[in-house]
């Protein structure tokens, strides 16, 4: 049974968990200019560092550069990101991580969407944050963990 090409419809979503019950990862497709590419690349390592990658394979199939607002396309279990959001290697391994907890809850059938939700996926945003933080030997990558988890918390969605 192969990962089907979108999943959209509930025979598409049933067949995605199936595979991903039974272990199944995606080869994370990166796609967009050579400098997007390398960028992406640099979330990945840091998203691997933290201990995360396995699960962003488990729920994310590609990255997609686009002109416009980064978001989720679940249907696709891709992530559109412009190349703002990859600036930050370390905010954008976050942001993936974030991303692939809402399509986890997408093929859950839980609301991936409105206040609640949005909470919960900035929560995991936060904790991928502290573990990286906790594992990297990177002091440039721990102080912008620091920051960034600084800046969340004084954000008003906690």
């Amino acid at each position: 049974m192969n990962f089907p090409d979108r999943i959209f419809t509930e025979r598409e979503i049933e067949q995605a968990r199936k595979l991903i019950g039974a272990g199944y990862k995606h080869e994370i497709e990166i796609e967009g200019s050579p400098e997007f590419k390398e960028k992406v690349k640099n979330a990945l390592r840091l998203i691997e560092e933290a201990g995360y990658y396995d699960f962003l394979r488990t729920y994310i199939k590609k990255i997609k550069e686009i002109d416009g607002f980064t978001q989720l396309r679940e249907y696709e279990a891709c992530i559109w990101a412009n190349k703002y959001a990859v600036e930050n290697p370390v905010d954008a391994a976050s942001l993936f991580i974030q991303k692939a907890y809402c399509m986890r809850e997408y093929l859950d059938g839980k609301p991936y969407y409105g206040g609640e939700f949005e909470r919960r996926s900035i929560d995991q945003r936060i904790e991928f944050l502290r573990k990286l933080k906790e594992k990297t030997r990177n002091e440039k990558v721990k102080n912008e963990c620091e920051v960034l988890l600084s800046k969340w918390e004084e954000s008003v969605f906690l």
